[in-house]
This record gives C-alpha cells, structure tokens and sequence, in this order.
C-alpha cells in the first residue's frame, strides 16, 4: 500500500537534523542467546503455515450418524457425557459430565457453555481448527450438531463410545 521507505537515503536528512531526533541506541547481544518465548499463540508458527488436521466429517452432517443423532437430540447429556469422558481419558464418569451438563440444561438452559469448553479441549488434543467458527458460537448456535459432530470425530479416531474410553484403537 505505502512504498517501502529506507530513513538513510537522501530524503530524510532533515529528519535526522531534527532537534528532537534521537539516535536510537541497541545494545549488542554478543553473542549471548535471546530468551525463547515460552508460549507461543497456535496461529504464529515458524515455518509460515499451520499445522492442523480437518475435522473427519462436517459440522452439519449429523445424519451420517442417524443413531447418535437420535440420541443427541433427545438426550444431549448423554452424548455429551460419552464425549466428555473420552476427552477426560476416562477421570470422571460419563454420568457424571452427563449429570452436570443435564443440570446446567434445565437449570440456566446454557450449557453450551459447558459443552463449549470440552470441545477446545477436544480440538487442543487432536490438533482440530477451531472452525467454521468460535467453539462457544458453535456450541451456542448448534448445539446438537456441534455434540455429534464430536461425537462422530472421536467415533473416527477409534473410540467406541458406547462402552467409554476403555476402548481406543
């Protein structure tokens, strides 16, 4: 947009001329190693592109599944109790996470946000873009569609969900 400008070419003596111009000063490393950035964001990587897998079906395919999606729209909790204990590599019990999300349902109607959380867990493991958009969106505007397509992306990773996380291939 902006030509590219270099300070040291002819045009910019007066700058340097300038009473309030100051010289900026680095000091040299001499050869000491500059600090690695313990934490880096996942969408800066060094080597200019990002690694990341594709979810194995899309959001709105919940009939490639007819059975889940059955259950998930008449009973999300125990969907998403089988995804969050797969996701938890089996610490608290799918009636458990089933029981919560159940409460929180019927209670506040707003366990998407819940349900939200378990889905960047999800993608955090298997290294899933976080698509087509925010997880707490897609949890909050698709509800059932967002829990079987976990459901289904576990399922294709070798999980049997119908007995636990004992189960992985």
């Amino acid at each position: 947009m902006y030509p590219i400008v270099n300070e040291h070419d002819e045009v910019y003596p007066a700058h340097h001329s300038h009473p309030n111009y100051v010289i900026p000063v680095v000091p040299p490393s001499y050869g000491t190693p500059q600090p690695i950035q313990p934490y880096a964001p996942p969408y800066i990587t060094t080597s200019g592109s990002v690694n990341t897998h594709r979810w194995s079906t899309g959001l709105c395919r919940c009939l490639d599944d007819p059975g889940s999606c059955f259950v998930t729209c008449f009973c999300p909790c125990v969907t998403f109790g089988l995804i969050a204990e797969i996701i938890d590599k089996g610490n608290t019990t799918c009636t458990c996470h089933g029981a919560i999300y159940g409460t929180l349902l019927s209670l506040t109607g707003l366990a998407c946000l819940y349900s939200c959380y378990y889905r960047s867990k999800l993608r955090a493991q298997y290294n899933l873009p976080e698509a087509p958009c925010m997880d707490c969106l897609v949890h909050f505007c698709c509800e059932t569609c967002a829990l079987c397509q976990e459901y289904r992306e576990l399922k294709n990773r070798g999980f049997d969900l119908s007995i636990g996380n004992i189960s992985n291939l």
